[in-house]
């Protein structure tokens, strides 16, 4: 038996010496530069690739089957002068025993200086796309130009009975010490859609990978694009573990980090991170991003994510949470740059708690929880569609400042604020307390801006659903309550279907519509409004109300153009409104009309007025608005023991008013404050002329007696008197028909 095993061993050692010899001498006396163009033939029949070996090819047997390839490109065989790929080194090498066994046990994969140049043409055609096709033969162009076909032999396949196909493999198990890429470069150009992308500085490196096992993985590149133009830098590090029988994946511990900038920034630069645990399952077909944690400049976000039905329609779930931040830095350090607000601090605060949900073309934030300044917001908010931008908004909030958010005023605007200012101021000062001064002059300084309001463009593209409602809102300085506002718009076309609410002790209904498909946009408003406080809207800083009470007004205006001036030039429609309970603030028709009485008594008014107002128990009229001026033919205003009735216009575009009207006694036999203007049957039923003109802010202090009206008024009063005396002469003594024909003479 010792005999045998020496034997034994004396004929394997032999052999192993033998095959050490042999690959010696295969290494030594057989060179592979000699057959680089059968090399080369050979890729262009198995891969249709077009191979060019510009380097020497050096290569081991045993027991390492060792290959290193150097200078080499690859092309196209229709373009084989231009290649898409050059390798300045590829080296690896893979032990012989094992892959007896199908297993791949490899050393280090190591390759440098790799360029790949992807390209389409003008036609849409890529430089690549051959790769991988058999390569036509004469044969097969000759059976593809046949009419026909001879029949299959048995148990051979036809085109219409396809072979069965062979039983799937083990797979190859794979077991390699590491793989290194160094200084590899993608670039990629589309000339038919002009963009470009480039990857450079793409350095690799990897642990043992083995199926598994957690391989250590770190990839870093530099990134650019051309449309638009930006430019990052990333890292990726995290420990890479698969299981191909499973068909799982998974990169546990992901760090990817980085910088960007380009135009979309305006210049600034976005410092990144993400960080997780990521799994792809082709099995259930599920993605999953766990303990997702992002930062970008000073924003801080948690969340999770999750992707199912990846062979199909994915579908998104997941959370997400964006900590406290200042909005208004934040995005500043991002290139995105506010418009001007009235208020510089706003957007200070912002956070956002919401659960997603969406597809490959939408994104829906569920649940969502919005915190913004001093606002608190839920609801959901939805991008139905990326691709036609189409925005779907429910919420509900505690309150919202409208004010703080609305544009800064703009040079023009407050150059034309002011100099119309200046002109109620002279005109207010010109006009005095007490009414005896001259009427006012009617206002010339336009009264709206020309900036344009409104993004056309915008608007036109907008594809919206809005359904708001809050608790309060202020906008103009006016605390509205209950408010509810139901808006959507597509095509150009928007629509105001419901705006309403409560402000103080009335309330507010109105919709409108707006149309930017034409050149100029179209604006049509139905408004209604119910007992609602005027003081508050016509009060100013510098100036009080010039008048109270409570209003319900109801209105249907059209207009056209992007400005205020456009909208109030253009203005068309009709409307209604009555004022109860009101006071004309700092104007004493009273006392007025007492003077115009003195006067007729040829008296002189012997005391000051008791108060500077005029309380009222009613105005109403209505309105026929036609390009910006509000015509008031009906003007009617109850007074206590007075009554008072007028036409004239509202000049919207200068906020002016030029009216006349006549002031009526009932019948009052009251003592009045003075007695020069003592009230007698003579007075009852006269109509007292009155002109209003001048700025409309200055409300009742703008009109006064209409002096030509008052010599009407005293012929009148004249003629009553000479009637008296002739009742009183004549008597019975003449006919009814010649005593009305002689008073008829006084009254004309």
């Amino acid at each position: 038996m010792k005999a045998l095993g020496k034997i034994l061993g004396l004929f394997f050692l032999g052999l192993l010496l033998i095959i050490v010899a042999l690959g010696f001498a295969l290494t030594h006396l057989f060179d592979p530069n000699d057959y680089k163009d059968e090399i080369s033939q050979l890729a262009r029949d198995k891969a249709n690739l077009e191979l060019t070996l510009n380097g020497d090819i050096g290569w081991s047997l045993f027991p390492w089957l060792g290959l290193e390839l150097t200078e080499a490109t690859l092309a196209s065989p229709s373009t084989p002068d231009q290649p898409f790929a050059d390798l300045r080194l590829l080296g690896l090498s893979v032990r012989v025993l094992p892959l007896l066994r199908r297993e791949v046990q490899m050393s280090d994969i190591r390759i440098d200086g790799l360029n790949l140049n992807l390209q389409r043409d003008a036609k849409g055609r890529s430089n690549w796309e051959d790769i991988g096709k058999p390569a036509p033969t004469a044969a097969s162009t000759t059976t593809a130009s046949s009419t026909g076909s001879a029949p299959a032999a048995p148990g051979e396949s036809t085109a219409e009975q396809p072979a069965s196909p062979a039983p799937s493999a083990q797979p190859i198990k794979l077991d390699i010490d590491s793989l290194i890429v160094n200084g590899a470069r993608i670039d990629y150009h589309d000339v038919q859609k002009g963009q470009q992308f480039s990857a450079e500085s793409i350095q690799l490196t990897t642990g043992a990978i083995r199926e598994g096992a957690n391989i250590p993985l770190k990839l870093s590149a530099f990134f650019g694009t051309n449309q638009p133009v930006i430019r990052a830098r990333s890292e990726l590090q995290g420990e890479l573990r698969f299981d191909r029988a499973l068909k799982r994946y998974q990169l546990e511990d992901a760090k990817l980090s980085g910088e960007v900038s380009g135009e979309p920034l305006d210049g600034q630069t976005l410092t990144y991170a993400l960080q997780g645990q990521l799994l792809v399952d082709l099995a259930a077909q599920v993605a999953e991003w766990n303990s997702l944690k992002f930062s970008g400049n000073q924003l801080r976000a948690l969340g999770e994510l999750k992707v199912r039905d990846l062979d199909k329609t994915p579908k998104l779930s997941g959370g997400l949470s964006i900590a406290p931040l200042n909005l208004r830095e934040f995005l500043a350090t991002i290139g995105q740059k506010l418009p001007p607000m009235k208020d510089d601090k706003s957007l200070g605060q912002f956070e956002l708690v919401t659960r997603l949900t969406g597809t490959d073309n939408s994104l829906n934030f569920e649940e969502l929880q919005v915190k913004l300044d001093d606002s608190s917001f839920t609801g959901k908010l939805a991008i139905a569609d990326f691709t036609k931008q189409a925005l779907r908004v429910q919420l509900k909030g505690d309150r919202l400042d409208l004010d703080r958010y609305l544009p800064a005023p703009s040079k023009d605007s407050q150059d034309a604020s002011a100099a119309r200012k200046a002109e109620v101021k002279e005109s207010v000062a010109k006009a005095g307390h007490n009414g005896s001064t001259p009427l006012p002059d009617a206002p010339t300084q336009q009264a709206w801006s020309r900036e344009p309001m409104l993004p056309i463009e915008l608007l036109r593209k907008l594809d919206l659903q809005l359904s708001l409602g809050l608790d309060q809102l202020t906008a103009q300085q006016q605390a509205f309550t209950k408010v509810n506002l139901k808006a959507n718009g597509r095509a150009g076309l928007l629509t105001l279907e419901e705006l309403r609410g409560n402000l103080g002790s009335g309330n507010f209904d109105a919709r409108a519509s707006l149309d930017v498909r034409p050149a100029t946009p179209l604006l049509k408003v139905q408004k209604s409004l119910t007992r609602i406080t005027v003081e508050p809207f016509l009060k100013k800083p510098e100036q009080p109300s010039p008048l109270k009470g409570l209003l319900d007004f109801k209105a249907d205006l059209s207009t056209s153009g992007n400005s205020q001036q456009a909208w109030i030039d253009g203005l068309n429609g009709s409307a209604s409104f009555i004022l109860n309970d009101g006071v004309l603030v700092d104007a004493n028709l009273e006392q007025q009309l007492c003077r115009g009485i003195a006067t007729l008594n040829r008296k002189v008014l012997n005391s000051e007025p008791r108060s500077k107002d005029t309380p009222f128990d009613s105005l109403q009229g209505t309105l026929s608005l036609r390009n910006g001026v509000a015509h008031n033919p009906d003007l009617k205003v109850r007074l206590p023991g007075l009554a008072l009735s007028g036409n004239g216009d509202l000049d919207l575009r200068i906020l002016g008013l030029d009216y006349r009207a006549g002031i009526s006694l009932l019948g009052d036999q009251r003592e009045m404050p003075d007695p020069a203007c003592q009230v007698n049957e003579r007075y009852v039923g006269i109509e007292w002329p009155l002109r209003c003109r001048g700025p409309l802010e200055m409300g009742a202090k703008a009109c006064r007696l209409d002096q030509d009206g008052m010599g009407k008024v005293a012929a009148k009063l004249a003629g009553n008197k000479i009637n008296e005396k002739l009742e009183e002469k004549l008597g019975d003594k003449v006919s009814p028909e010649l005593k009305d024909a002689l008073k008829g003479l006084f009254n004309r």
